[in-house]
């Protein structure tokens, strides 16, 4: 699709390319930090200076048309030839600018990255950095994140992964529970008058996150979060026992583990898409995130007990 030059007013392209990205102007709206208002006018206005409709109205949202499908791809080259000539002027890591977006699982971006994140933003301040910790990921090959770290290596689309680090999980309790309820010397001494703590199941985004079945087949939580930091909470406010991430777990002084031989492993991968992976704003982050990965490898994988 070639795209009228004349008017050419590049915010009402990045107004496109967030409500391609997000699926919903009131989404794609909080994203760009504009209202709702705005990035719909600025769509209008770049239909009508194309003369074609880019999205379909539905009940989930905006889906594009054949023809933003098409202005998608030359869109998406003009973002990327952008963002290098921006960093074309940066010689060495302070000089690199613009902003990263990371998508990473809650417990590891709260644990892991967040209190790593403010050394490496003074490193480079002219850097800025959007850290997606939350339940669920957004995804890099919708251009959601510049890099996503996955509990699974994706097995399609324009993706290149790399292993990031592998993790270990363990049962957790607090020491006023297991005073109240007694420490459980076996799997099969869950099912018996314990209150077990986890995900509520239709709410998991990941088969990596059902836990439980991994410590004792059709074991069940009796208080459900979708939330790991919130699960940390019950746990060690002595509301049960549940499966956390060593490096949540171990962190915690209130928290003891329970049947310690009983591990579960687990792998993040590193994902980015394929067309941004040499940006030097996301090979810089990247880097960064395997740095970190390799110092906390005894934090997030502990020696077997």
């Amino acid at each position: 699709m070639a795209a009228n030059m004349q008017g050419f007013d590049w915010s009402d392209y990045q107004a496109f390319l967030a409500i391609a990205r997000a699926g919903q102007l009131a989404r794609a709206a909080r994203a760009a930090g504009v209202d709702a208002t705005t990035i719909g006018r600025r769509l209008r206005r770049l239909e009508t200076r194309l003369g074609a409709t880019l999205f379909e109205q539905t009940r989930e949202g905006q889906v594009l048309t054949e023809a933003g499908e098409a202005l998608l791809a030359s869109v998406e080259q003009m973002e990327q030839a952008a963002a290098r000539i921006g960093e074309a002027g940066g010689g060495d890591g302070e000089g690199i600018s613009g902003t990263v977006r990371i998508s990473v699982a809650e417990g590891f971006g709260s644990w892991v990255v967040a209190p790593r994140l403010g050394a490496f933003s003074a490193r480079h301040p002219r850097l800025g950095l959007d850290l997606v910790a939350s339940s669920g990921f957004l995804s890099p090959s919708k251009r959601e994140a510049d890099i996503a770290v996955l509990l699974s290596r994706p097995k399609a689309g324009p993706l290149v992964a790399r292993k990031l680090a592998d993790y270990a999980l363990r049962l957790y309790a607090n020491h006023a529970y297991l005073a109240e309820a007694g420490v459980p010397t076996t799997p099969e001494a869950l099912t018996q008058g314990h209150r077990l703590i986890g995900y509520i199941p239709d709410l998991v985004y990941a088969p990596e996150l059902r836990y439980l079945a991994d410590i004792h087949p059709g074991l069940t939580a009796h208080i459900r979060s979708s939330s790991i930091t919130a699960q940390a909470r019950l746990i060690a406010s002595g509301a049960g026992l549940g499966v956390l991430p060593c490096f949540i777990g171990d962190s915690d002084p209130a928290l003891v583990p329970v049947l310690g031989e009983r591990r579960i492993l687990r792998t993040f991968w590193l994902v980015t898409h394929k067309d941004t992976q040499g940006l030097a704003r996301v090979r810089l982050a990247k880097e960064w995130l395997v740095e970190i990965a390799g110092a906390c490898q005894r934090m997030l994988l502990p020696p077997a007990d």
